[in-house]
């Protein structure tokens, strides 16, 4: 499979995610500079964490305007498929792919942690290898990864399945001591209503070794991979 992921000005975690898809996974991937427009070549697109351009004005705010970013809703109108990766998931829903907005943690601090996450929710190529109920512990690094969206529009996420990660313990019980940032109903991951696009705030690419402290989030990865390979079936 040929990932394609997305650098802007200010983004670090491009090399984290090349790594786990290249050398642990074995998959085809290339870094792509934001000003390029060409995303042909590629099955899937990365938009990894960051903080591009310094998240001046708001997080995610400028890079909804690089060029690559025409291309990369294109891509996702297509239902091709395309992750959002905590800077990653503020550009998506600056680009209105996703709904909601990401806010301050609700502590004000900068947390970086693991976490767990429970899956649930509807069909996505990014989760469709995970069963129901199933708990993920993959970490966090963020500021700003509280997830806001007015009650109606939250409603329709969990009406329509499309919460598919939601912080819990590790239990699998969603606490209100479990959510990291204040997060409204413990949301840490959506999906659009195809269910190509996935926003989320943990960091799958961080738990891709034992070295590293887990291998979780490769979980994610074999899902969209997997569905990828039953696609050409």
């Amino acid at each position: 499979m040929r990932f394609a992921i997305i650098r802007f000005p200010g983004t670090w975690s491009d090399r984290d995610t090349y790594h786990v898809l290249h050398d642990i996974l074995e998959q085809q991937a290339e870094i792509v500079w934001h000003r390029e427009t060409d995303l042909s070549r590629f099955d899937a697109v990365v938009l990894p964490g960051g903080f591009s351009y310094g998240d001046y004005l708001r997080c995610g705010a400028i890079a909804r305007f690089s060029p690559v970013m025409e291309s990369v809703i294109a891509f996702a109108e297509a239902g091709k498929p395309v992750i959002g990766i905590c800077n990653g998931f503020q550009v998506l829903c600056e680009s209105h792919l996703l709904p909601g907005a990401l806010m301050c943690n609700a502590s004000l601090q900068f947390r970086c942690e693991w976490v767990y996450l429970r899956r649930e929710g509807g069909s996505s190529p990014w989760v469709d290898a995970i069963p129901q109920g199933d708990v993920l512990r993959v970490p966090i690094s963020h500021g700003e990864g509280n997830y806001y969206a007015d009650p109606e529009t939250l409603d329709r996420l969990e009406a329509a399945g499309r919460v598919v990660f939601r912080y819990c313990d590790a239990a699998g019980n969603v606490t209100p001591e479990a959510n990291p940032n204040g997060s409204a109903r413990n949301i840490a991951g959506i999906i659009n209503e195809r269910g190509n696009v996935l926003g989320m705030m943990p960091h799958p690419e961080r738990a891709g070794e034992p070295l590293v402290g887990g291998t979780d989030g490769n979980r994610i990865w074999e899902s969209v991979i997997r569905s990828a390979v039953e696609t050409v079936r």
